[in-house]
């Protein structure tokens, strides 16, 4: 049953929820005589899964549920990453496991299935098998994407379409029967054979040995391969098992290269040591008799990082039927109960606007995934998740976003990093396909575990090892720590930062961003200094409080910053910016380097500061951006950079000056809302309206950087529901919503929490278009309320905030001392 859009007004979506828990769905619509909006509002219209599948947003576009382990899609062979672009790249395969938005290698992407309508001449040889040589155009305007289905026609006239359930994707091949119709790359007409292979590779060609078999008689094809992830270490074993309905079998067979017979029915690959940089492709086929009805053919394929059996077992418990229309339908329906947590009133709002939020939203569920049950590493009746694709970008905004509308899912993916922490020793920082990835920066687990305990979240979480995790992430250097934990520990235990030049003998990483560095261990000591303060552990608190403030070791008051502001390659065309002071690197005997403040902006070697060797002392962005990242302690930097005015200009100074912040990074997301902290939240909507819409859309190019696991996604459906979570802490910061109304509804209390806005004025955007964005005065269940930032409290408690909104920054809503967010200088002990 298709839930309706409750929210176009909050008291009939109150008592539409009351008398339904006393009278059923259907009687309570009913009893108030509006059974007609049953169907006038689907939020699955306004999902675009295409936004950010070019320009290097690398989403994943296709056919998936919630968290779910199956992900279909086209692959194509231009931006890989999330499998699918929207650009002109050709389309290599249709495989059924992805990842979305990531910014290194492509992940996963295995066992490809391609159809064609036929062999030229009939003859099986002259099909296409290698990736490069069945690599084929699509038709344009063909592509035909909605959450849970994906579609596509290639320019051999086969339509492919997708659809899944947890484990398993089923698609339905449409294949051209007329044979004069062209069906291959070369335009040429076939006899109409239909032929679907299965290909032993991932996105990436990564791997090192593979096996397949056929079983002639029912077609069934199941195969396995060993892998590598695309940014970790070591392999991962991934199974598969496809089976067939539509046609009779004609043959069956295997393919090695560009030769295929029907002997043998199997084969194993081997890593050779010459085929390295490319394996040997190779495969499985099954060729049909054309099909019995509307040109047809169905393929399911279920997958299990347990084993081949578990694979089929798993595509028979959950498509037993090969009901395509039955599994599309039950998908969209599992992304409606998703998203239905959230509703708005749009009232007066562009749809380029609701687009951009509801398909935000939906990718704030692509990642992380739920692989419960196909964990082969060891024995657990704990839930297990993957795809934390990386903690580093998803705890500012993705888990605080699903702690907010799906708590439960949020406390698995919990209990699944503490699991993984009793297993391996540490908790990651990063994680995909079983495998550990690479540490960015700090141990920011400790950041997501913090903000989940802070906002109450329990549902069978053992917050005691939650603790002791994140202890040990302070106090224990891994041997490895590119891959958990943190490295440095000695020099940030006796020095009080990270040097430049640090000695290390207690671990492997990489010796870089001691800036980045030290500013997110202060950080995540700030979040354990939570924590402990929650649990009565006050000497814990008193210890961590302290370390967090170690950033401002490497804060050099001297220090300037002279910037291109032209383009020109003169070096006296520098112009000083007229601010002095930025965090830079610190050696071991306590002097200074210097790094220019505006390396690794797009203003000056945009690419420098990645995990790469020597040359770089930040991570993802420069020092004119990290000496504003203490979330923790921001009236210390306040004061540190010059007081509030200063503060003030050199923060608009970075907004506005071309190029010297790049906003497609998770951490500048921290710099258009820490305005609140000089009293200036009418600042922070200012900014927010100006990224949105201009670097957040809902174009096919419409987030400015990598997705990141919804990163991007959930960052901006927070902003348009008018919060900001300063992740780790519990505090959200105030905005205008981008609607008239937002609510959220409680799972864990089952009440609802409303924003709503007063003398709202539609779509306008930032101050130079004109329009209401600027908080003048707000109420709290009808009590006036002045703070500019709220507590989880309150969307667990339900209630109103109501903001009255004017065209001009107010200098008395928000401005006060007592009306500023926390700041662990000031506010640590008063709660």
């Amino acid at each position: 049953m298709r839930l309706p859009h409750l929210c176009q007004s909050a008291k009939l979506a109150t008592l539409v929820l009351g008398l339904w828990g006393a009278h059923g769905f259907d009687q309570a619509l009913a009893a108030i005589g509006v059974e007609s909006i049953r169907d006038e509002f689907d939020m699955l219209d306004f999902v675009d899964p295409l936004i950010g599948t070019v320009n290097g947003g690398h989403v994943f576009p296709g056919a998936n549920l919630p968290y779910g382990m199956a992900k279909a899609v086209a692959d194509v062979n231009t931006e890989i990453q999330g499998g699918f672009a929207s650009d002109d790249g050709d389309i290599t395969g249709f495989s059924h496991m992805h990842d979305s938005g990531t910014g290194g290698g492509a992940s996963l992407g295995n066992f490809p299935l391609f159809a064609q309508t036929g062999c030229e001449n009939d003859e099986l040889n002259n099909c296409y098998f290698r990736k490069d040589h069945r690599a084929s155009r699509r038709m344009p305007g063909s592509v035909e994407v909605r959450a849970g289905y994906f579609a596509v026609t290639l320019n051999t006239s086969v339509r492919a379409e997708m659809t899944t359930t947890n484990h398993t994707v089923l698609y339905r091949f449409t294949f051209p029967s007329n044979a004069s119709q062209p069906a291959t790359k070369a335009g040429k007409p076939v006899p109409y054979g239909p032929l679907i292979l299965a290909d032993l590779t991932d996105l990436a060609d990564t791997r090192t040995q593979g096996s397949i078999a056929v079983d002639p008689d029912t077609g069934r094809i199941t195969g396995n391969g060993t892998f590598k992830p695309s940014f970790g270490i070591g392999n991962y074993v991934l199974h598969f098992c496809a089976d067939f309905k539509g046609a009779e079998i004609r043959d069956t067979g295997v393919w090695r290269n560009t030769r295929a017979a029907s002997e043998p029915k199997s084969l194993e690959t081997f890593e050779d040591g010459n085929n390295n940089d490319v394996p040997l492709p190779a495969g499985a086929y099954v060729r049909f008799h054309p099909p019995q009805q509307s040109d047809q053919i169905l393929a399911r394929v279920g997958l299990s990082f347990i084993s081949t059996r578990q694979a089929c077992s798993n595509a028979e418990k959950e498509i037993p039927g090969f009901d395509f229309a039955s599994v599309r339908s039950d998908a969209e329906e599992a992304w409606r109960v998703k998203l239905g947590h959230v509703s708005i009133d749009s009232t007066g709002v562009d749809v380029s606007l609701q687009r951009l939020f509801w398909s935000g939203l939906y990718r704030s569920f692509i990642s992380p995934q739920d692989y419960t049950g196909e964990n082969p590493l060891w024995q657990s009746d704990e839930p297990y998740f993957d795809s934390y694709y990386c903690i580093w970008d998803s705890f500012r905004s993705t888990h605080p976003l699903l702690t907010l509308v799906d708590p439960h899912a949020q406390a698995l993916m919990v209990r699944s990093l503490l699991d993984i922490y009793r297993h391996e020793g540490h908790l990651p920082d990063c994680r995909m396909a079983l495998c550990k990835g690479f540490t960015q920066g700090g141990s920011n687990a400790d950041n997501l575990l913090a903000d989940s305990y802070l906002k109450g979240l329990t549902d069978g979480i053992d917050w005691d090892t939650a603790y002791e995790a994140v202890i040990a992430d302070a106090e224990v250097e891994p041997a490895l720590w590119t891959v958990q934990g943190r490295g440095g520990l000695h020099s940030w235990k006796t020095l009080g930062y990270i040097p430049t030049d640090d000695y290390d003998p207690y671990g492997t990483g990489l010796i870089t961003r001691s800036i980045s560095r030290t500013v997110e261990y202060s950080y995540n000591d700030f979040c354990i200094a939570a924590m402990a303060k929650r649990m009565n552990k006050t000497g814990d608190a008193e210890k961590y409080l302290a370390r967090s403030a170690n950033w401002a070791s490497m804060y050099d008051a001297d220090s300037r910053s002279r910037l291109n502001l032209t383009g020109s390659p003169d070096p006296g065309a520098l112009v000083d910016s007229g601010f002095a002071g930025f965090l830079q690197p610190r050696y071991q005997n306590g002097t200074f380097g210097y790094q220019d403040p505006s390396l690794c902006s797009p203003m000056f070697n945009f690419t420098s500061c990645y995990l790469n060797p020597g040359g770089h002392e930040t991570y993802e962005g420069g020092a004119w951006l990290y000496t504003f990242y203490i979330p923790h302690d921001q009236a210390t930097l306040i004061t540190t950079l010059g007081g509030p005015e200063t503060f003030t200009s050199r923060l608009r100074y970075l907004h506005d000056t071309p190029g010297l912040l790049y906003i497609g990074n998770e951490q500048s997301y921290l710099t258009l809302f820490i305005f609140h902290h000089v009293g200036r939240p009418g600042l922070s909507s200012q900014y927010a309206r100006k990224y949105i819409p201009a670097s957040f859309n809902d174009t096919t190019a419409g987030i400015p950087g990598n997705d990141d696991s919804g990163a991007m996604g959930s960052f901006t459906a927070l902003t348009m529901m008018g919060l900001f979570p300063m992740s780790g802490q519990d505090v959200y910061l105030l905005i205008p919503p981008f609607f008239r109304e937002v609510s959220i509804r409680s799972d864990v209390t089952g009440k609802t929490a409303t924003i709503r806005c007063v003398n709202f004025s539609g779509s306008a955007g930032g101050n130079e278009k004109g329009g209401n964005i600027y908080i003048q005065s707000a109420k709290l269940n009808g009590e006036a309320f002045t703070k500019s930032w709220i507590t989880h409290s309150f969307f667990l408690d339900g209630g109103v905030i109501e903001l009255t909104l004017g065209a001009n920054e107010s200098t008395t809503w928000g401005t006060a001392k007592e009306d500023l967010p926390p700041s662990a200088s000031t506010n640590f002990w008063e709660s």
